[in-house]
């Protein structure tokens, strides 16, 4: 093994993690799923600042990182909608949110020009939001009771920047296709 492959190493082995999260969701061992997830999120940190510090960044890593994310995000938001600890709505607009992105950025690329797919302001703070409402989830499962009013603070402020990130993805991609077609025009 290359060192430069550590980074994508590292990410694999969190992709590896998602089944054993889900499972321990499902059987209702928070504290641990608790663990594995934190641990996953540890080890996102490692491979990054792996990539970024020594320049071992790759095309594979590009997509696998982020890849792996939202794997991880994708199970543990259904998992915890199925098993009754957030609200169908939201796992259904979190989820939403990310398929309307990825179609959006494909059929882009596809039918318009590439595009550089850059996550705004909005989205990493959503994503922030996303994280500390299932470590928050999870902590309260696990028996450390939080009051309810903040885990339901929690999921609206994910609902609300969930909405505005999806939102901006689609106004700022439906701004630069009618400036495609406008300049396909001007030189028609």
């Amino acid at each position: 093994m290359n060192l430069r492959d550590l980074p994508n190493l590292i990410t694999l082995l969190r992709i590896l993690l998602v089944p054993p999260v889900a499972l321990l969701l499902v059987e209702g061992y928070f504290g641990w799923a608790l663990v594995l997830f934190a641990a996953a999120g540890i080890s996102d940190g490692i491979d990054g600042y792996l990539a970024r510090r020594f320049g071992w960044r790759s095309r594979l890593g590009a997509f696998l990182d982020p890849f792996a994310d939202k794997l991880l995000m994708l199970a543990v938001y259904l998992t915890l909608g199925w098993e009754g600890h957030l609200p169908a709505w939201l796992v259904a607009a979190v989820i939403g949110r990310d398929v309307i992105i990825v179609v959006g950025a494909v059929a882009y690329q596809y039918l318009v020009e590439r595009l550089d797919i850059r996550p705004s302001h909005v989205s990493k703070l959503n994503t922030v939001f996303q994280i500390l409402l299932v470590v928050a989830v999870l902590l309260h499962l696990s028996g450390a009771p939080l009051p309810p009013q903040v885990i339901t603070l929690m999921i609206y402020i994910v609902l609300g920047t969930t909405v505005a990130s999806g939102a901006g993805y689609v106004w700022e991609w439906g701004r630069r296709l009618v400036r495609a077609v406008r300049d396909k025009g001007d030189t028609a």
